[in-house]
């Protein structure tokens, strides 16, 4: 893929932005929460086509705790589920990765939730 300006479209900051991170459009009309991410997906492609990691996936869902119903409960809470920017193979081994400026609180959480429920650690990648 590449990143040429006229290939990318950069969705403008909302409100709701307050780590200042942009969606951004690739050529391909894939969506990426950031210009970071995009870049990574970019390198981890690179990667994978020179044969270093393999079988790479973008936003794959684990799903911690199970959807519960309360007793008395009108409806059941929804499952706790952590989505992860990228899952490849490196070496056969399984890596999952976060590109992250900042680590909220909830980030945190689930990562270690991950780890202690799942057995599964999650790389962090920095802008």
């Amino acid at each position: 893929m590449k990143l040429t300006g006229h290939a990318l479209k950069l969705v403008p900051r909302t409100q709701g932005s307050k780590y200042g991170n942009r969606k951004i459009t690739a050529g391909d009309g894939t969506k990426f929460d950031s210009l970071a991410e995009l870049h990574r997906w970019s390198h981890l492609q690179m990667l994978q086509r020179g044969g270093h990691i393999s079988d790479l996936r973008r936003q794959v869902v684990f799903e911690m705790v199970p959807s519960v119903k309360f007793a008395g409960a009108s409806r059941a809470r929804p499952a706790i589920r952590y989505i992860a920017d990228f899952v490849y193979l490196e070496q056969g081994i399984e890596v999952i990765e976060d590109v992250k400026g900042v680590e909220t609180p909830e980030f945190k959480l689930k990562r270690h939730l991950m780890k202690a429920l799942l057995g599964l650690e999650v790389k962090v990648v920095k802008k």
